[in-house]
């Protein structure tokens, strides 16, 4: 029995040891697993929609973007209509062994149609028709990632141009969505050069992109340079600073197919954006973005307070060439602010009710004291440039899960120049722990300035939705919303020129999700 007894001792004692001999044998044996090469994930989307929202003409074909009553000839007046539409974005990553992960290329695409559209020919955002074989990949970005060094990143072509100081490719996008500017500002692709480090409590990104070379044998291009830098004051707050600035010299040449892009360009109209009426003339703009912003806890993952913001100016001016030479013709200086607060009531994140408040300056007098007193974004020269998808409406504002229709009451915070007071407010319960959830929300929009003979009241939307995650990153989700038109649009600078207010608007849309890793 005493023998038995200290041999189990002994086992106690000596079993650990042996066990690390056996666990530093097996180290030694099985060599640790690289990173693959080749990488694939892929985005996948389908969306049926029912609404009252449709295009008067047939120029687009149903690839509708831009702003409700605007230049892309939508109305409310027509009958109810209802289609499905899809999307593929696919991801390919190289990661060749022989740099060791310091060197990496990453190629996206887009792959979209409505059900039905159109077969056996070419051209984007269409090939779901019987028979499909159709032409119709695009390419989205076309970047090399180079790490010189730990806490160090190079892009270098095709790629995100987001106004957040975190890489869009190793941060997940509903965290771009709620820091930095959100998105607001700059939320598109890009060519260029981006330059980031990333430290303990800090980060910086500095970035030069040619928007549009235009002729090269010219001095017509739009370029942008951006400075933004971060800071942890906190464990939970963080605070940054940014610099943009355009340099456009392309007089409105190039851009998005008929509309060109530029600040006097159809464009405008198109997007929701203030049109500068600098009339014939060839004109030249530097324009400056400066701004500061905040976030604490903005995605409820450390706590259950969260608050983010922005507060940012506009500046710049306008030369317009005639027979005495370059002079200055109209100066910029606008403003935008954002705050956001949120409380998490429950377990999960989705137990929240969140408040988000946005002002945007407006002009009033349509460069009469040749000063524009609004603010300029990206969708001034590409569709879309900006995004404001993050509020929780879904037709005040636009709803982020979109394929070929991207259309709100207000797609740029300029809000055609006259600017933005609104509020949306939400509440959110997850039904099921992380399985299923519900939400209803609010929203309410008014111009900073009336236009000609209306009012400032833009809309008040009411919605909700209800989703269900089958799996980790696969989603079923389903929207509803009504959106009572205000009168902003008795005017018939913002109603599309009808004689009348137009009808309400309305939407109910199912959506499935799958991110695939």
């Amino acid at each position: 029995m005493r023998i038995t007894i200290i041999g189990l001792m002994l086992l106690m004692f000596t079993s650990p040891l042996v066990a690390n001999d056996w666990d530093t044998a097996e180290k030694e044996r099985l060599p640790e697993e690289t990173p693959r090469e080749f990488q694939f994930l892929a985005y996948f989307i389908t969306k049926g929609v029912a609404d009252n929202i449709s295009s008067t003409t047939d120029v687009f074909k149903g690839q509708t973007v831009g702003r409700l009553f605007g230049g892309n000839y939508t109305s409310t007046n027509g009958p109810a209509t209802s289609y499905f539409e899809q999307r593929l974005l696919p991801f390919l990553i190289y990661q060749p062994k022989i740099f060791n992960g310091k060197a990496l290329l990453r190629a996206s695409f887009e792959v979209d149609w409505t059900w039905g559209d159109q077969n056996y020919g070419a051209g984007g955002n269409f090939g779901g028709g019987f028979g499909g074989d159709q032409t119709n990949i695009q390419t989205q970005n076309i970047e090399v990632e180079l790490i010189p060094r730990p806490g160090w990143a190079i892009n270098l072509g095709l790629q995100r141009l987001y106004d957040t100081p975190y890489n869009p490719y190793r941060t997940f996008f509903s965290t771009m969505t709620y820091t930095g500017y959100r998105l607001h500002f700059w939320g598109s692709d890009a060519v260029g050069i981006s330059v980031r480090h990333d430290q303990d409590f800090a980060r910086l990104k500095l970035g030069y992109y040619q928007l549009y070379e235009n002729n090269i044998q010219e001095r017509d291009d739009v370029a942008l340079w951006e400075a933004m830098y971060e800071r942890d004051l906190t464990k939970t707050w963080r605070q940054g600073v940014s610099f943009w600035y355009v340099h456009d010299r392309s007089n409105g040449e190039g851009g998005v197919s008929i509309f060109n892009q530029g600040l006097t360009s159809a464009l405008t109209a198109y997007n929701g954006v203030f049109r500068f009426p600098l009339g014939s003339d060839p004109y030249r703009a530097d324009i400056f973005w400066l701004g500061t912003f905040f976030n604490q806890n903005p995605e409820f993952t450390l706590g259950r307070f969260a608050l983010n913001g922005y507060a940012i100016a506009n500046l710049g001016y306008v030369q317009q060439h005639d027979e005495d030479g370059w002079r200055t013709s109209t100066d910029i200086f606008g403003m935008a602010a954002n705050l956001r607060a949120g409380y998490k009531y429950g377990q999960t994140a989705k137990d929240a009710v969140t408040l988000d408040i946005l002002f945007t300056s407006g002009d009033d007098d349509a460069l009469d004291d040749d000063l524009y007193s609004g603010v300029i974004t990206g969708n001034t020269w590409t569709s879309p440039g900006a995004l404001v998808i993050s509020s929780g409406a879904y037709l005040l504002f636009p709803h982020g899960n979109v394929v070929n229709r991207y259309v709100s009451a207000v797609s740029d915070l300029s809000n055609l120049g006259y600017g933005l007071i609104a509020g949306t407010l939400n509440f959110s319960k997850d039904i099921i722990p992380n399985k299923f959830s519900a939400k209803a929300g609010t929203a309410l929009a008014l111009s900073t300035v009336e236009p000609e003979n209306g009012g400032r009241l833009i809309g008040l939307e009411v919605n909700g939705s209800v989703g269900y995650q089958f799996k980790i990153f696969m989603d079923w989700e389903l929207y509803g919303a009504y959106l009572a038109l205000g009168d902003f649009y008795d005017s018939a600078l913002t109603n599309g020129n009808q004689t009348e207010k137009p009808d309400n608007a309305w939407a109910l849309f199912s959506v499935f999700k799958w991110l695939m890793f």
